[in-house]
């Protein structure tokens, strides 16, 4: 649907896909989204390359396994030509290939979302929430480096939220779901008010001074794939504090994801497991669905691993790890905040900063979306901001200065 009326350019969406219901049923996810719109449509990534040129789209939704050439050849094809407009894999080899889905994104691809029920199924509309806020945190960012004048990321999610409350209410009343307005001023103008305002951070009192970094906690969202491959490469080799990691992913692929980054990485990463002890220069990523914690023993700290209720929406979720963290270690920690949509590790990043712990946030410039790091910053648990170019350095440089 397009929103030229409103002053803002629609977002642009090709689909690759060998199936043709597939097809369809993500144009459909796509098309009923205020703002974005399918120009063009591939049934295999060749068809895809012959077609970028003559539609030029903002993003690409992309399948894995196609006849003629495969998703994996096109991220291939696609990094050869040095194209640059984002790619999100959709697919369901993603579910029972991590290591196809970890070469996609080694390859280029932006993030991955799995299609529920096998590579053709109806369920797949199971993730439009998760399918258009990917779209819009990816594509906005390219179109705006395109020149084109678009809103923010967050007023797609409003929208689609807006619109699966009409359908809920739809489905309940039995009657049929109300055909989308026509995207006047009048209409958008409560959805373009999701635009976010910054504030100035919040006076906090900090109730000790930073003493030794003894570990270093990190939490990050959307865009953190790649995030975290270029921070993580860039790493100091000789760094003495363990790293933990919170990245929001489903389960299944946190392991493949930890050994992807272990491949170039300097320092050792492994996915945690309960009861694992935490050791220094080492780096410990998150298992999909459970949450991580650090336990105090006085053979050394382990981590605890648990599936109690997601917090914040997600699970693992950094707020339970930064929570411990500042519990446990108090001033002798560094907190991390990076790119992610919503709040998640926003409340407690700052209870870190309270207890004396060093922290950073991710700046807006770099970010895919400035949405946890904002928070963050807003509720003055950031003692400062950083450009992803340059959050490995920062964190090497503290933790050498506070040994």
């Amino acid at each position: 649907m397009e929103i030229k009326d409103s002053g803002y350019d629609t977002l642009s969406v090709m689909i690759c896909d060998d199936s043709a219901l597939m097809r369809n049923l993500v144009s459909r996810m796509v098309n009923e989204t205020p703002g974005m719109q399918v120009v063009g449509k591939a049934s295999n990534g060749q068809l895809l390359l012959d077609l970028l040129p003559q539609y030029n789209p903002d993003i690409i939704v992309l399948d894995i396994e196609m006849p003629v050439m495969t998703g994996v050849e096109f991220l291939k094809e696609r990094k050869a030509r040095k194209i640059d407009i984002p790619v999100i894999i959709l697919s369901s080899i993603a579910t029972k290939g991590a290591a196809v889905t970890m070469e996609c994104l080694e390859l280029g691809a932006c993030d991955f979302i799995t299609k529920p029920g096998g590579s053709v199924s109806t369920d797949v509309v199971n993730v439009q929430e998760d399918l258009i806020e990917r779209l819009a945190s990816y594509g906005v960012s390219y179109a705006r480096r395109k020149g084109k004048n678009m809103p923010h990321a967050d007023f797609f999610m409003h929208a689609t939220k807006m619109r699966e409350a009409e359908r809920f209410v739809a489905k309940q009343k039995g009657t049929e779901l109300p055909e989308m307005p026509a995207p006047t001023k009048e209409v958008l103008a409560p959805l373009f008010k999701t635009v976010v305002i910054h504030r100035e951070p919040a006076k906090i009192d900090v109730l000790r001074e930073g003493g030794k970094i003894k570990i270093i906690a990190l939490g990050i969202s959307t865009g953190g794939p790649n995030a975290l491959r270029e921070v993580f490469k860039l790493i100091d080799p000789h760094l003495k504090q363990p790293i933990l990691v919170v990245q929001h992913m489903p389960p299944g692929f946190t392991k493949e994801f930890a050994q992807s980054l272990d491949r170039i990485c300097p320092l050792k990463v492994q996915e945690a497991s309960d009861g694992m002890l935490i050791e220094d220069g080492n780096i410990y990523i998150a298992p999909g669905a459970y949450h991580i914690e650090v336990e105090d023993r006085l053979g050394g700290n382990v981590i605890r691993t648990n599936q109690k209720d997601p917090r914040n929406g997600h699970r693992p979720s950094a707020d339970v790890l930064f929570e411990s963290v500042a519990r446990i270690y108090k001033n002798n920690a560094l907190g991390v905040i990076m790119t992610g949509m919503g709040r998640d590790g926003a409340q407690e990043i700052t209870e870190m900063r309270k207890q004396g712990a060093y922290t950073l946030g991710q700046d807006e410039a770099s970010s895919i979306v400035y949405g946890m790091p904002r928070v963050a910053y807003e509720l003055g648990g950031v003692q400062k901001q950083v450009s992803l170019h340059d959050m490995a350095d920062e964190i090497s440089k503290l933790a050498r200065e506070h040994v």
